[in-house]
């Protein structure tokens, strides 16, 4: 599921957050947007995950504008196609490890149902095996950013995009979670990731430097 700027812009209190940025992001490859703090990298991510609506241009998904979508296909498209791993993990801290990843619970009573064989494989993967009990509270903030990434490995999205997934991060688990990425690049999926981290940068098939035309506007 490819996703593409088209001269994207966003004004907020009149002040220019993202002045017409235009990239492609390919199916089965991942992208890195890059740039220094204050660029717009996390703005421009939830611009292409449909989170924020841009002031000017487009964002098309598959080709498809999105400009006319309402509210419903939005959160269809959030519910079907996509995965977000955000900088504030969106965990749920008085539910258990299980509940998280498949963010789905039994009809009475307490607890997580889904696909649970699909469930502890995600946690295995992402270092968390055996935890699945436990209340998400009682994780570390670095246990907390790897359970954000097994959630969205267990969901299966054609899109994850990701806001500093190794800000909180030791290099082993670093590169276990960039691992994790560029697997499911290789399986097709859409990957994109806000990042300042080189190694993730350099993990990444494609590159887009965000704020690069605003900067040569104010160098003029």
């Amino acid at each position: 599921m490819m996703l593409e700027a088209i001269d994207v812009g966003l004004d907020i209190d009149d002040q220019h957050i993202l002045r017409q940025e235009s990239m492609t992001c390919p199916a089965g490859a991942m992208t890195a947007l890059v740039g220094p703090s204050g660029s717009g990298k996390t703005t421009l991510l939830h611009c292409l995950g449909l989170l924020q609506l841009p002031t000017t241009g487009q964002v098309l998904v598959d080709g498809s504008q999105t400009a006319g979508w309402g509210s419903a296909r939005r959160r269809r498209f959030w519910r079907e196609s996509a995965s977000f791993v955000l900088q504030d993990y969106g965990i749920m801290l008085e539910e258990s490890v299980a509940f998280n990843v498949t963010m789905a619970s039994r009809l009475w009573g307490r607890g997580a149902s889904g696909d649970f064989v699909r469930m502890r494989a995600a946690l295995a993967a992402t270092g968390l095996d055996g935890r699945e009990d436990e209340l998400a509270s009682h994780l570390s903030g670095g246990e907390r950013q790897r359970l954000a990434v097994a959630r969205s490995i267990y969901k299966r999205a054609a899109v994850i995009l990701v806001d500093e997934p190794t800000a909180s991060l030791d290099d082993a688990n670093r590169d276990l979670v960039l691992e994790l990425f560029r697997e499911r690049a290789r399986q097709g999926c859409t990957v994109v990731v806000a990042t300042h981290d080189s190694v993730v940068i350099d993990g990444c098939d494609v590159r887009h430097v965000v704020g690069a035309r605003r900067a040569a506007t104010a160098d003029r």
